[in-house]
């Protein structure tokens, strides 16, 4: 038994007691609320709940820690600002990439209206595979203006020692043409 007051009326049933009874204590229960709705300090566990709170749309268990919780963190800003030039490099950032945005007027001469081309490079502690690079481009997809259409130009940044000299810095381009069906 609690040694709560009770807010029930006097008119209330056994049934409406006995549950003001046994839900009186989940007060007692800890909820370190600040904790679990910071990204920095939200336990991995709880992660994939925290994104779902926040309509992340896409989640992959896959993804790198620091990936997970800086697509947390920017989730808010991108959904503010989606359809726009900067929620698509927002999107990039979170993921840990380099994006370079060149709009259909900025091309000389100009090209098709309603297109961009994007040079998207990832690397560093990000995987470096075919796989994370499509959920980037989905998310790009997701997020770019709807009657927009970009040409997809993907790289891979890669740094390596050559002997004890020096670092020598190895980017791959892939060229891809996307168009919404």
């Amino acid at each position: 038994m609690s040694n709560r007051a009770s807010l029930l009326p006097p008119s209330a049933t056994q049934a409406e007691r006995a549950i003001e009874q046994a839900t009186g204590r989940l007060e007692d229960v800890p909820t370190p609320q600040r904790t679990l709705w910071d990204p920095d300090t939200c336990p991995a566990a709880l992660l994939p709940w925290l994104a779902w709170a926040l309509s992340l749309d896409a989640w992959q268990p896959y993804w790198p820690a620091t990936v997970k919780r800086e697509r947390i963190r920017k989730a808010i800003e991108i959904q503010r600002k989606k359809g726009t030039a900067r929620s698509v490099r927002d999107t990039v950032a979170s993921f840990g990439g380099a994006l370079s945005i060149k709009e259909w007027w900025q091309n000389d001469p100009p090209t098709e209206p309603h297109t961009f081309d994007l040079l998207l490079t990832v690397g560093g502690d990000v995987p470096a595979t075919t796989e994370y690079q499509n959920d980037i481009i989905d998310e790009v997809s997701r997020v770019k203006p709807v009657r927009s259409h970009f040409t997809l130009t993907a790289g891979v940044n890669a740094d390596g020692a050559i002997a004890i000299a020096g670092a020598a810095r190895l980017v791959q381009y892939q060229r891809l043409s996307l168009t919404e069906a």
